[in-house]
């Protein structure tokens, strides 16, 4: 199944407006103050533990922890989901990023945050409970697309994380869930790093939590060294692709 994404980045320029108004300075990142990023529900060292076990086939791995991961990003929205409304969220964004879904027919359709994130749980539940995608029976082998499909799903799945992030912070920290979220994302991204399943550009938008998060996870090399460099572009300009 074929799912596209295209984001739409803008360009913050540095000169004033026509008006000769400088642009409105960026919204301090609430998930990236200190006394919150530092909150893991475990200091469990996850850098070996999305390491490839010995003896594992490397597609089993892959989908032991695509399909682990989608659960808890999955219950992980759910526990926002009900401030995630088509009102609040009228488009799929994540700080400066408009996402867009593409459908089967290649239409491009822009939607709120809500829908974006049933299309994508919708697709990714297809894939995983599909036989012929994510075989779990003795002796079915994987298809030659499957680490192609896993990198598709990773990368949506790195959306709807961004997205609660960016949208759903407060709510997350209301309910006293801000550890899990940390702990859950520093994993993902240890895990999409260590097998290179997500373009480093995808997750530029997220490079300053990354750094902070994952910094202290063993982590800065294996694509975190141009995070920081990259990060203040990402934040004042918008690219389309």
């Amino acid at each position: 199944m074929e799912f596209i994404i295209c984001s739409l980045r803008c360009c913050w320029k540095s000169k004033g407006k026509p008006n000769g108004k400088k642009p409105a300075p960026e919204e301090k990142k609430l998930y990236l103050e200190p006394e919150y990023t530092k909150s893991r529900i475990t200091d469990f060292e996850f850098k070996e533990l999305v390491m490839l076990p010995r003896e594992i086939d490397l597609n089993e791995w892959l989908a032991s922890n695509t399909t682990t991961f989608f659960h808890h990003i999955n219950l992980q929205y759910s526990t926002i989901s009900e401030f995630c409304t088509g009102e609040s969220c009228q488009t799929m964004a994540v700080c400066n990023t408009q996402y867009y879904w593409y459908d089967e027919r290649g239409k491009k359709i822009k939607c709120t945050a809500p829908q974006y994130v049933d299309f994508v749980m919708s697709s990714v539940q297809k894939l995983v409970t599909d036989e012929d995608v994510f075989p779990t029976k003795y002796g079915k082998e994987f298809p030659n697309s499957f680490e192609s499909l896993v990198k598709k799903i990773c990368k949506y799945l790195f959306h709807v994380l961004a997205h609660i992030y960016s949208s759903h912070f407060k709510e997350t920290l209301a309910l006293e869930l801000h550890g899990h979220l940390n702990t859950l994302y520093t994993h993902f991204i240890l895990f999409i790093r260590e097998f290179n399943l997500v373009d480093p550009k995808e997750t530029t938008i997220m490079d300053d939590l990354t750094e902070v998060l994952c910094s202290s996870s063993g982590s800065s090399s294996n694509g975190s060294g141009n995070g920081s460099s990259n990060s203040a572009g990402a934040q004042n300009h918008v690219k389309e692709r």
